[in-house]
């Protein structure tokens, strides 16, 4: 956002960005309760004033953080897998998503919003519509495809299978002793398999 405010000056998009990081950081590492806007401020190294004329909450500055960390553009969209091979998607996928649930950060990142959900659940909301759901958008396509192939039976709840997905790859990501991204990559290999979306 380029908001203009105060005598007309514009926001420092350099600013936003640092301000923006610290508190992802200070979330991550010390949740809601554990994190100030003084915090923030300080690890941003800008005034704290400054952080309140562009974020009235610390709970809005959390979320507009987590936004900008997990919204990103889904290749293929659900839109382009009528001309794909699902199997060849998750294959083409699997390395990159494998290191990444299998990342520190990314575990950490899990850890707090499931922490969050009840108390904060405008955080929630925020990484439910611009991380879950364009993923589930795009499973729903995938498996829809796999359905038309026969490798996903036509009665399967879908609805289901991404549930179960996505509850697998969660409980192993949480578990006291996770997988490193050679075994986080076995194990999506036999979750998809089960599915139907993995035929190696």
């Amino acid at each position: 956002m380029t908001d203009r405010r105060g005598r007309g000056r514009p926001r420092d998009p350099e600013t936003d960005a640092a301000i923006l990081r610290a508190a992802l950081e200070l979330f991550i590492e010390r949740g809601v309760e554990g994190t100030s806007m003084e915090q923030i401020a300080k690890r941003a190294g800008v005034g704290k004033l400054t952080v309140y004329r562009r974020w009235s909450t610390k709970e809005d500055l959390i979320a507009q953080a987590v936004e900008q960390t997990v919204s990103a553009d889904l290749v293929p969209s659900p839109g382009d897998v009528q001309a794909l091979d699902p199997h060849e998607i998750i294959e083409g996928g699997l390395k990159t998503a494998a290191e990444t649930t299998a990342s520190p950060a990314f575990r950490a990142l899990v850890a707090r919003m499931m922490g969050s959900a009840v108390s904060h659940p405008q955080l929630m909301a925020v990484y439910w519509k611009h991380h879950i759901l364009p993923r589930r958008d795009l499973a729903a396509a995938m498996l829809r495809r796999a359905q038309q192939d026969g490798t996903v039976a036509a009665d399967a709840d879908l609805d289901v299978l991404i549930d179960m997905m996505a509850g697998a790859v969660t409980w192993r990501v949480l578990q006291p002793d996770p997988p490193d991204a050679a075994g986080m990559l076995d194990y999506l290999k036999s979750v998809y398999r089960q599915i139907g979306l993995y035929r190696s």
